[in-house]
This record gives structure tokens, C-alpha cells and sequence, in this order.
């Protein structure tokens, strides 16, 4: 078990925030976090965030993943406050983090979530773990392209995906045999624009989902995915147009606290 003071962070606030959807509650206010092929179960007690890992494993994957090392105290500070709006979502909404989550499970997840809603998305992704993800201990895995071949449209359709079975299974066959990983590295060599277009160039991936893969996805923080809710935001409260100028760098923490306020 490690210990550690941290600020600016709420494990239930995370959990809700629409950007993971494999977390599970446990007992006692507890979360239990699956990245890849490691599981940590987290707790907070006040200023203290408890995690069941050793201290190895959280500087090689939980100090990342969490995104500890960002100063979210700082981008707090920058908000303006003669903007009620924004300064009121950040508040409410001043445990947030932006996760450092794998990509393809950050792919799919976005990819199904298109005219859905957290709780099916969770239940269809909680169903293609259990049915295609490899055994990693006490969990099993987010399954990989090659693990998902095997799966037809018709088997993601039973597990609520909907239509979205079909952009699904077209992504499968597109990013297996290596394709992930070439994916990557040209994502890697991207500027944001050129990735934000990789992205749009797969079958049912528009810019909405694109943006939410390049934040969550590849913790590009300038990217501000609109969907209905920011879209009304923007509209109630930002008739005049919103300051992205003065949110460079990190726009897309400022959009996580507009989003979840509106929730």
C-alpha cells in the first residue's frame, strides 16, 4: 500500500467525468483501476490518496496514469474570475484529472459512445472484457485488435453496441496484424491537426470522437471535444465566442470541468 498527499484530485469526480469507463466501485468510497495489464484498487482519505501497489509500480505506471505530476493547482489559478461560468464548473469540478489512458481502449470506448450514454457504454465495454480479455490476474485485460478478430458484428451488437457494431469490427480489422502499432507511431510523429485527421480517416470516427481520442487518448491537452452538452454551454454562456487564447496548453482540462459541471 502506498500513501501519498495529493490536492487537486477526486477519484469519484474522475470515475464520472465521461472519460474512463472501467473503473469500479468498491467498498468504502473505494475505486478499483484497470490500465492494461495492472490493476490498483484507490482510496482517499482527506489530502491522502492510498493506492494498493508498491512504490515501484506507482512511479512505472499510477504516477502517469493519474497524472500526478501536473501542477492542476496552477491551471486552476489561470481561470478568469470574472467568468462565472467557468469559474463556477472549476470548482465544482476541481478534482478532475486528465487520465493517461491506453489508446485503443480509449479508441474504442469513443468509438461506441456516439449517441449513447455512460452506462451502456460501461456495460458494453465491462462485456467485451469479460468475453475477448485475456486473463491478467484478478481482471481481465481491455482485449487488443488481435484479441477482437475472432469476434463478429453480430456478437458486438449482442453486447449493446448497436450500430456502432459495425464501425467497431471495421476498426478491429484495420488496426490488427501490427496496425496498432503503426497507427502509433505515426500519431507520434503528429502534429495535432495531422492527427486529428489520422483519426477521422477510420470508418465512423468523426471529429468529436477524434478530439476525445487525441485528449484521453493521447493527453493532448489543447484538443475541446464539442459534443451536445459543450455545445450548449458555449451557446448559453459564451454567445460572444469562448477564450480559447487564454486557455492554451491545457483547453481540454478546462473543458472536463464545463463538461462535468453540466452533468
Amino acid at each position: 500500500m502506498v500513501r501519498l498527499p495529493v490536492s487537486c484530485l477526486d477519484l469519484d469526480q474522475i470515475a464520472r467525468s465521461g472519460q474512463c469507463f472501467t473503473w469500479e466501485p468498491v467498498g468504502d468510497g473505494g475505486w478499483r483501476i484497470p490500465h492494461r495489464d495492472r490493476l490498483v484498487t484507490a482510496r482517499q482519505e482527506g489530502d491522502s490518496l492510498l493506492l494498493s501497489c508498491s512504490e515501484a509500480e506507482l512511479e512505472d505506471t499510477w504516477r502517469a496514469y493519474l497524472d500526478l505530476d501536473t501542477d492542476y493547482a496552477a491551471i486552476l489559478a489561470s481561470i478568469d474570475p470574472a467568468d462565472p461560468c467557468l469559474s463556477r464548473a472549476a470548482e465544482r469540478g476541481r478534482g478532475i484529472r486528465i487520465l493517461r489512458q491506453d489508446l485503443w481502449e480509449v479508441m474504442v470506448c469513443f468509438l461506441i459512445s456516439q449517441n449513447n450514454n455512460i452506462a451502456r457504454i460501461t456495460r458494453s465495454v465491462a462485456a467485451l472484457r469479460a468475453a475477448y480479455g485475456r486473463p491478467a490476474g484478478a481482471f481481465r485485460a481491455f482485449p487488443r485488435p488481435d484479441e477482437l478478430t475472432a469476434a463478429s458484428e453480430a456478437g458486438f451488437r449482442a453486447m449493446g453496441l448497436g450500430y456502432r457494431a459495425g464501425y467497431l469490427a471495421r476498426l478491429v480489422k484495420a488496426l490488427s496484424g501490427g496496425g496498432l502499432g503503426r497507427l502509433e507511431e505515426a500519431l507520434s510523429a503528429a502534429d495535432d491537426q495531422e492527427a486529428e485527421a489520422l483519426l477521422m480517416g477510420f470508418h465512423g470516427i468523426g471529429r468529436k470522437v477524434a478530439d476525445c481520442i487525441c485528449l484521453f487518448g493521447l493527453h493532448r491537452t489543447d484538443f475541446f471535444p464539442v459534443d451536445t452538452h459543450i455545445r450548449q454551454v458555449l451557446s448559453a454562456h459564451y454567445p460572444q465566442g469562448f477564450p480559447f487564447d487564454r486557455y492554451q496548453g491545457h483547453l481540454g482540462i478546462v473543458q472536463q470541468y464545463l463538461f462535468y459541471s453540466d452533468l
